[in-house]
């Protein structure tokens, strides 16, 4: 059964930090977790960035989202709405 995870990523950022977040997109669908990352507009000033991941992926695929965030100072830019041990 797959897992959705949901990040909330701020929309007015610098290009830097543009990079960095297009950078874990892309590392995500490399890494196996998703093929797919849909975004939508939450509100005038962030995106709602999910996607779905096996339920075998879903803790790597967090903390590996959670380093990321951590290693790249991205706390105000990015974050994980889906905490590890959700069921969701």
């Amino acid at each position: 059964m797959d897992k959705t995870i949901k990040l909330r990523v701020k929309k007015e950022i610098d290009q830097s930090r543009e990079f960095k977040v297009l950078k874990l997109k892309g590392s995500l669908i490399t890494r196996g977790f998703t093929e797919i990352i849909h975004i939508e507009d939450e509100n005038e000033d962030f995106y709602i960035n999910s996607f779905s991941t096996s339920y075998k992926h879903k803790k790597e695929a967090d903390d590996f989202i959670l380093d990321y965030i951590s290693l790249n100072n991205l706390t105000e830019t990015i974050t994980l709405l889906s905490p590890i041990n959700s069921n969701s």
